[in-house]
């Protein structure tokens, strides 16, 4: 202490107090005087006094309470009682309350002065202990908060890079740093699981590092593959890593992935004596977590890239053309195949809307429709000939795909296959056409036996049959060709009612119950009539022919979701499973049709084409006995609804 220090004297006027403000100053202390609780209080704010000196009373207040109040809040300021009289009784309390020391009469001006200078030399030890106990914590926190930010910048480093060697020769750096060993390693399995090699190193020669190998069967680093619990060695004697590989001190850890031991990490101390702790353990093992982590992390990344390589090989080689697109129609991905079809670039597009980058207006037509509509292709032509059959897909949490098939051959072969039937279908009907007007001319030459009757009403029952079926390949030849291009507003209750009533008659003759489900104001269809009814009539036509007499026959006419609904139920032989894909096929037959029901096998066929160039759907449900058939068709909204 100085002795320039200031001595806060808290003193009521009398001798006591000229006393030490005569005798202080004269061997170089400072002083101050207050006369009550209050001033004292402002001045410990204000001066920061090396020493106090609190009379037995101030202005009345206890100097004892008052003493006892400052040291909670100050406790390193050394206080001094001036007592007006010494009792044994006295010294007790002014210890309790925390005084440094006790004064009392009489004194002589040597005593106040040697006083002062023992508390504050007392206080001087004080400070020095206080401070180095100070260091010597703060010492120590440093030393958790640098192993904390060790750990923490590795973490940063394991979840920020994927180069594995950079990876875990950091984290063996690490565990040298952190535990003040001579240096350190990380072992892992080979792929037999029978031996360690080492991995990464620090403060191990390069060429020993890469040699290095032991056995999992009978080495230390084996041990702790095997039980899965760390290893902590020291003592006088040295321990054998592996031949002339001896040290005096050692830690090794587990590193587990997925609950299996993949490995070791470690550290040794080969030349010094100096031993390891359960906390070095402890950093050791977080440390061998991040390894865990790290090599976990290049596994998956590693898998992630040969997937993505397969993945980008086989989109690259797909012969049709992909275009994979996000919930706003940017392009995300479009493949070579694509890129060829449209004349596109070989690179670029990526991020753009598809609308900017590829400018055709077919595909532009589907990506418009698709979304909101059942319909999910579309046909895109180039004034070069060829045609596409494009596909839209919904990709749930990405957008869309849409693939390209090149039907440009299909297509030319199925005009080429129309041709050919309609040419032959159209020449057919004017000698079929005689035929059967010579059949009908033979009754007129005279009178014909019953034998010659019955052959000459097969005759006209089989031309009949031919007559009906070239009738149905003309028709399917224009629906397929698109001939019927004129559509109106249709009431399908209509149209389904009239259709209805042609088949009164034979309803009848089988003692079919017919059920009608019909809903009133049912939005209109754009469509052709025609067509429609003639939907209605192959449909009708089939269930009534194929339920058997007694059986029931069900239409039900709805809607739902601005789609008309149409179902046509009957209790016939039922359609096999395996049958149902290929129903909607020309010229396609079920094998339990019954006996004596004929057909071309046409009919659904056409039916399948008039929902399809209506926009439409159609399916079929069936069991073991009876079929639904469904078609689902958009409603017509008007611009001014």
């Amino acid at each position: 202490m100085s002795k320039s220090d200031l001595v806060l004297l808290a003193l009521d006027d009398g001798p006591e107090l000229q006393l030490l403000v005569r005798a202080l100053p004269a061997v170089g202390y400072q002083t101050a005087v207050v006369h009550d609780q209050a001033n004292l209080e402002r001045s410990l704010q204000e001066s920061s006094p090396a020493i106090v000196v609190i009379g037995e009373t101030l202005r009345g207040a206890s100097g004892l309470r008052i003493g006892g109040e400052l040291r909670e809040r100050f406790p390193t300021l050394p206080l001094l009682l001036f007592a007006n009289h010494e009792t044994a009784t006295l010294l007790r309390e002014c210890l309790r309350s925390g005084f440094s020391d006790c004064l009392c009469p009489p004194l002589r001006s040597d005593d106040l002065v040697r006083a002062i200078e023992r508390n504050l030399n007392r206080a001087l030890s004080m400070g020095d202990w206080i401070r180095r106990e100070v260091k010597r914590t703060t010492a120590s926190l440093e030393r958790r908060v640098d192993e904390l930010q060790t750990l923490v910048n590795l973490g940063r480093g394991i979840t920020g890079s994927l180069e594995l060697d950079h990876i875990l020769t950091n984290v063996v750096t690490a565990a040298v740093d952190l535990t003040g060993a001579e240096e350190g390693s990380l072992l892992l399995l080979d792929d037999e699981g029978e031996n360690l090699y080492m991995r990464a190193a620090h403060n191990i020669k390069d060429g020993f590092a890469r040699t290095f190998q032991i056995r999992v069967t009978d080495s230390l680093a084996g041990e702790v593959i095997r039980t899965g619990e760390p290893l902590l060695l020291g003592g006088e004697d040295p321990h054998k890593i592996k031949t002339a590989y001896l040290v005096h001190a050692l830690i090794y850890v587990p590193l587990r992935m997925k609950d299996r031991v993949v490995g070791v990490l470690g550290v040794d101390n080969r030349q010094q004596r100096r031993f390891f702790s359960e906390r070095h353990v402890l950093l050791l093992s977080v440390l061998a977590d991040y390894a865990a982590i790290a090599i976990s992390n290049a596994f998956l990344y590693e898998a992630s890239e040969t997937e993505r390589n397969k993945f980008q090989a086989t989109f690259n080689n797909i012969a049709n053309g992909v275009i994979i697109l996000d919930e706003s129609n940017n392009v995300l991905l479009v493949n070579p195949a694509a890129r060829l079809t449209f004349g596109l670039p070989a690179q670029g597009g990526i991020g753009q809307s598809v609308f900017d980058f590829i400018s055709h207006p077919d595909l532009h037509t589907l990506l418009n429709r698709a979304p909101q509509s059942s319909v999910k292709h579309h046909e895109i032509n180039f004034d070069d000939g060829r045609v596409f059959n494009a596909q839209y897909t919904r990709i749930p949490d990405v957008g869309a795909a849409v693939t390209l098939q090149d039907i440009t051959y299909l297509k030319e072969l199925d005009r080429l296959k129309n041709d050919f039937v309609h040419t032959v279908s159209h020449d057919l009907r004017s000698p079929l056409t005689a035929v059967l007007g010579y059949t009908e001319l033979i009754a007129r030459v005279g009178p014909l036996t019953d034998q010659q009757r019955e052959f000459i009403q097969r005759i006209q029952a089989s031309v009949q049959n031919i007559t009906t079926l070239v009738n149905d390949l003309l028709d399917l030849g224009r629906i397929e060709a698109g001939f019927d291009t004129r559509k109106e507003d249709v009431q399908l209750e209509n149209i389904l009612r009239y259709t209805l009533d042609t088949f009164n008659p034979a309803i009848a003759e089988k003692h079919l119950n017919l059920g009608m489900d019909i809903e009133t104001d049912l939005p209109l269809v754009r469509g052709n009539p025609i067509r429609l009814r003639q939907m209605f009539e192959n449909l009708i036509g089939n269930a009534v022919k194929y339920t058997p007499e007694h059986g029931d026959v069900r239409v039900t006419l709805r809607s739902e979701d601005s789609q008309v609904i149409v179902q046509v139920a009957d209790t016939g032989p039922g359609i096999p499973p395996a049958e149902q894909p290929h129903i909607f096929d020309k010229f396609f037959r079920g094998s339990n049709i019954p006996a004596g029901v004929s057909g071309s096998g046409l009919g659904l066929a056409i039916v399948k084409s008039i929902v399809d160039n209506h926009q439409g759907r159609i399916w079929v449900e069936s069991s073991e006995k009876g079929s639904t058939f469904v078609v689902v068709l958009p409603a017509f909204r008007s611009s001014a609804a």
